[in-house]
């Protein structure tokens, strides 16, 4: 029997030049159970063989607070990634340079903070990799080499079905995520005495501004595109809005 081809899921396409990276089904069925499972960005990171390091063969994430554009990442997680990944024997390139994440829009380029976050975070790193996938499975997928000349490289992306890979473990998954994926929630809380409101999120208290600083500042980074996208968002999506409860899903 003919082995199964790899599927090709991006504009980019492989020549005998250009290095591919690939999912395994298992890994690319996971992140889009995380991606369709909320309304937010989701993100982790891509696990590889030693012998492989663009073949990703599992998609893991870490406790993270996600609105839909942004993703912040608990440093102890991180940490505990790390200790639980090298027990296993495994080195940081084989599960600590493939950024993953997902954007709940159309489209899978990155925006400024995705930009700040790669370099910030990816910098000092030899070689990393920032892939994101958007809704509409439409993929973007970058390597950049940090050191030497330097240079970065657009990927095509494949799903790899010519190797053994495992079947689905939704029960795992769903646990997974209840347990890492904490969307931020802002409950309006109104003092009739006062005849004000503020809105506080579901993990810590902020008194003003009405948003957290870390959104607001966010937002003002962002080019006028990508904030006339949010606020489009908001205006079409009433699911956003929960009038009854005094609450907004970011």
């Amino acid at each position: 029997m003919k082995p199964m081809e790899n599927k090709i899921i991006s504009k980019w396409q492989a020549d005998e030049k250009r290095p591919v990276l690939r999912f395994s089904p298992y890994a690319w069925a996971k992140l889009l159970y995380f991606r369709d499972k909320g309304r937010t960005e989701i993100g982790g990171f891509g696990i590889t063989e030693a012998g492989d390091l663009l073949h990703i063969t599992d998609f893991i994430t870490v406790k993270q607070n996600v609105t839909s554009i942004s993703v912040s990442f608990e440093d102890n997680a991180v940490a505990d990634l790390f200790d639980q990944q090298v027990d296993m024997a495994k080195r940081p390139e084989q599960f600590a340079r493939i950024w993953v994440h997902s954007h709940p829009g159309d489209s899978p380029e990155p925006s400024l903070t995705d930009e700040d976050t790669f370099k910030r975070v990816f910098g000092s790193c030899d070689w990393a990799l920032m892939f994101i996938i958007a809704k509409d499975d439409s993929v973007y997928a970058r390597l950049s080499f940090n050191t030497g000349p330097k240079a970065q490289i657009m990927l095509p992306v494949r799903i790899d079905f010519t190797r053994e890979f495992n079947g689905t473990e939704v029960a795992f998954w769903e646990k997974e995520f209840k347990e890492n994926i904490q969307p931020i929630v802002f409950n309006s809380i109104i003092d009739k005495k006062k005849e004000s409101s503020t809105i506080q999120p579901s993990i810590c208290e902020f008194d003003e501004p009405i948003l957290p600083t870390e959104w607001l500042e966010e937002f003002e980074r962002m080019e006028p595109a990508e904030r006339q996208f949010i606020i489009d968002e908001l205006s079409v999506r009433p699911e956003l809005w929960n009038q009854d409860e005094g609450v907004m899903y970011i």
